[in-house]
């Protein structure tokens, strides 16, 4: 197909995997470690760089339209999440991280086996194998741990706060293990899962495009919010603080501790934007200009006590289940299964991030598994319906 689109064989092939999230979720954003493994799925770009100063991009999916622009002059339109933009970013993030103005022309033909807005990180895998493909046609090297974080920065160009669990498993996950992602220093640690158990990942096939809505920065803010609520709470520099993580740091506390908190701290009703403004002492414009996201300007209410209290729960289970797979006790599948149920109804409940479809396909495979496997709980794989 290559040579058909361009006349000309390509000179190499890049490759990065998608990802599917054990348990972790929503929560690498506000500063904690997540439990990932990349599946065999993938994105595949076959690339020749030219003497031109062109970008040429094609898809194999004749859905995705061929785009031409000059490498010298990136933009993107963060108002339409087209296929073409998530290359722009991986390709944008290397040229800004060397301070390169002159760059080569390419071209290049994109195919993926990763179902696209499925949860498995279709959109990231392409960023990264973007940045990767970049980096080689410069001749330049960097370690995997610093292309991630590279990576995960530039996708936030198309408008999603990230946090950079997608990019980080897709250039550091190994054959035969999951790995714990932790962050600031981003760092992957091998988690050894079961060998007894089956993980099966199940599409609901309810597509979700976290780019294309507001859905997914609005959790973010509210995370963002519910730190900063919390912050002033007990006295610390709100206005300097962004994640729930930096709260508990700052105060030195458990998670355990952190749930606690948010009981005496914040009141489960949403808020109002103004009622977020009183509390912290600012101006509407201050809100919307210095805190919120573009697109989450005109958002009416937030649900931060419930945001609050998936990720800090959330986090805990990610700990424990690190723990359970050190330690194997007899009943570790039993055990596993358990924080992924309760894991999969707080998504459900307080974060509010799965669908009916999803949730019907949990608990048929529930019924059918019989504890004896672990499920896998798409848990973005069909957001906010």
């Amino acid at each position: 197909m290559f040579t058909s689109k361009f006349g000309s064989l390509p000179k190499f092939y890049v490759r990065a995997p998608g990802r599917v999230n054990i348990i972790g979720e929503h929560i690498d954003y506000c500063g904690y470690s997540v439990l990932p493994m990349a599946v065999e799925q993938d994105i595949l770009i076959a690339v020749e760089p030219v003497k031109t100063h062109t970008l040429h991009l094609a898809n194999t999916n004749p859905l995705y339209l061929d785009f031409s622009t000059s490498a010298n002059n990136i933009q993107i339109d963060k108002t339409k999440p087209l296929w073409h933009n998530y290359f722009l970013c991986g390709f944008k993030g290397i040229q800004e991280h060397f301070g390169l103005s002159k760059l080569t022309g390419m071209n290049c033909l994109v195919d993926g086996t990763i179902p696209p807005s499925s949860g498995l990180s279709s959109s990231s895998a392409l960023v990264c194998c973007a940045g990767l493909v970049t980096l080689t046609v410069l001749g330049m090297n960097l370690s995997k741990v610093e292309l991630a974080e590279i990576c995960a920065k530039s996708e936030r160009y198309i408008g999603t706060e990230g946090g950079g669990m997608d990019q980080s498993i897709s250039f550091l996950a190994e054959e035969g293990t999951a790995k714990l992602i932790e962050f600031n220093p981003l760092r992957a640690t091998d988690v050894k899962l079961p060998s007894g158990a089956a993980f099966v990942i199940a599409n609901s096939c309810v597509e979700m495009n976290k780019a294309a809505t507001s859905h997914f920065n609005i959790r973010v803010m509210e995370c963002r919010l519910a730190a900063k609520l919390l912050a002033k709470y007990k006295n610390l520099q709100w206005d300097r603080i962004l994640r729930l993580q930096e709260v508990q740091t700052k105060l030195g506390v458990s998670l355990e501790e952190m749930l606690l908190v948010i009981e005496d701290a914040l009141h489960s009703e949403p808020y109002s934007p103004e009622e977020i403004c009183r509390y912290l002492g600012i101006s509407l414009e201050d809100l919307r200009t210095q805190i919120l996201s573009p697109n989450t300007q005109d958002v009416l209410i937030f649900k931060l006590y419930q945001r609050a209290k998936h990720v800090y729960s959330e986090a805990a289970r990610v700990l424990q289940f690190k723990k359970i797979c050190e330690e194997a006790p007899d009943n570790m599948i039993q055990l596993l299964g358990e924080l992924m149920n309760q894991s999969h109804m707080s998504c459900r409940d307080m974060y509010e991030c799965s669908c009916p479809e999803l949730d019907q396909l949990v608990d048929t495979c529930r019924l059918e598994l019989k504890g004896h496997d672990l499920l896998e709980q798409d848990g973005e794989a069909a957001q906010y319906q």
